[in-house]
């Protein structure tokens, strides 16, 4: 069995879409032609080639005459005359009417305008680098009085301060005259006791108080012991006594011996 091989047929492409396409760009492109052409005559329909010439203002002028009344004229004398025929009676001549004077308005000018003050910058330049000279020179001025006022503060200061000092010298140097004319006993040396052997062993404590003179020289002397004590601790007591030693008491500048002085002595058994 045979078959034919036929070209499968494709579809024509259509024809007919760049001419719709062209309608509608011909009928933008008539849309904005047409708008363009509107804007022009307007533009061209309202525009003036100068601009009006302005109105000028026209003055009236007038003038006031003033006319001389009309005069009378003089009566004639009166003399008899024959009595006329009837005649045809003639009106007299109507009196000439005078114009009414027309009062003239007064011109209103314009007000004149007064004319803008001219500012000179240089002069107004000049007046502010014054004014900023002047308010430098016055903080300077004020600068060096503060300047001066605290140097005469620290003047003051460093015065009172050296005052203090020589009123604390002359006063440590009274207290010194003082202490060297009149100045009582000081301790220099002391030495404790030894704890006697046989205290120990029987484990003995207890106080021991000692009285004695200060020597003008500084030494003990007459130690005797006062009050209660065990036998055993009067001698180690008043042997350590003995080797004290003293700053002697000074009364007007001379040393003299100090009686009743006290010592107590402690003993115990660490």
């Amino acid at each position: 069995m045979s078959a034919a091989l036929m070209p499968a047929t494709q579809p024509m492409p259509s024809l007919h879409w760049p001419n719709r396409a062209w309608s509608r760009h011909a009928l933008a492109v008539s849309l904005a032609v047409g708008l363009h052409a509107a804007a022009v005559v307007l533009l061209v329909s309202h525009w003036q080639p100068s601009p009006p010439p302005e109105a000028k203002i026209q003055a009236l002028t007038t003038q006031l005459i003033t006319l001389a009344p009309p005069q009378a004229p003089a009566p004639e004398p009166l003399v008899a005359a024959p009595v006329p025929a009837p005649a045809e009676v003639v009106s007299a001549p109507p009196a000439p009417v005078l114009p009414k004077p027309v009062e003239a308005k007064p011109v209103q000018s314009k007000p004149q305008l007064k004319p803008k003050p001219v500012i000179d910058h240089a002069a107004l330049a000049r007046k502010r680098v014054q004014e900023e000279q002047q308010a430098a020179e016055r903080a300077q001025q004020q600068a060096q009085q503060q300047q001066a006022q605290q140097r005469q503060v620290e003047q003051q200061r460093q015065q009172q301060v050296a005052a203090a000092a020589q009123a604390e010298a002359k006063a440590r140097a009274a207290a010194d005259a003082l202490a060297a004319e009149s100045r009582p006993y000081l301790p220099v040396s002391k030495e404790a006791p030894e704890y006697p052997d046989k205290a120990l062993e029987k484990g003995i404590e207890g106080d021991c108080t000692v009285t004695y003179t200060v020597t003008p020289q500084g030494r003990v002397e007459n130690p005797q012991v006062l009050g209660q004590c065990h036998p055993l601790l009067v001698r180690p007591s008043l042997a350590a006594a003995r080797t004290f030693r003293y700053q002697p008491r000074i009364v007007d500048g001379q040393a003299i011996s100090v009686a009743n002085v006290k010592n107590t002595f402690h003993y115990r058994i660490e």
